[in-house]
């Protein structure tokens, strides 16, 4: 979702009319209105919605059904919204003061998607090496490159970390096997519990088993 379709934005125009325009109400339908070129805006207000409850006081039980109804944007666009915003003003507050220089200069800069930085939130997540980093970064806030190119590039980065520490790889492998494994025997242990068909002393050595599982991935994912 790249800009709200026009009966929406016609709904939103709508919502505005006597609301105060210097109310925070009033600037979050304005961001929505404005969607396609001022998403940091957008989310930077729906994060000041979201962390106070403010919808609270609009009659919106809840913040998805706030989005919903009054800007028209859904759930996951919403959180995407939130995540992409908060990521840049705790990891990247430089560049959000540089885009706030440059909109009160007037200059022209080039805005990235939030889809593009919640990709680069992944790759910050993922605690990627500082110099590949540092290029995704330059890609994504200084050059605008699309979500899909960042995400290949992220991809390629992590594929190629796993050629480079093949024994590592294995160790997540080994780790993802025993956590499917572990969820496996927890759910035959809750059936076999529920069908009181089984003795008691084979639910007690399933117990045992499972607890020497969680032991054994615990020392894994140290």
């Amino acid at each position: 979702m790249t800009s709200l379709k026009t009966k929406s934005l016609e709904k939103i125009e709508g919502k505005m009319v006597g609301i105060d325009e210097e109310s925070i109400r009033y600037k979050v339908l304005l961001n929505a209105k404005n969607f396609k070129t001022s998403w940091i805006e957008l989310g930077q207000s729906l994060y000041s919605v979201y962390k106070d409850k403010l919808y609270k006081d609009w009659e919106f039980l809840t913040f998805d059904a706030y989005t919903a109804k009054e800007i028209g944007i859904k759930k996951t666009t919403a959180m995407k919204l939130l995540q992409s915003y908060y990521f840049l003003e705790k990891e990247e507050p430089t560049y959000l003061m540089k885009r706030k220089e440059a909109a009160e200069a007037d200059d022209a800069a080039t805005v990235p998607t939030y889809e593009a930085v919640n990709v680069l939130r992944a790759a910050k997540n993922k605690k990627i090496d500082e110099v590949e980093y540092a290029k995704l970064k330059r890609d994504v806030l200084e050059n605008g490159k699309d979500a899909v190119e960042v995400k290949r590039d992220l991809s390629t980065i992590m594929k190629q970390r796993e050629e480079d520490e093949p024994e590592e790889a294995r160790r997540k492998k080994k780790v993802q096997t025993i956590r499917r494994f572990l969820s496996t025997l927890k759910t035959l242990k809750r059936d076999i519990e529920m069908s009181k068909l089984v003795p008691s002393s084979i639910i007690k050595e399933t117990s045992a088993l499972i607890n020497k599982i969680e032991l054994e991935l615990g020392r894994e994912e140290e």
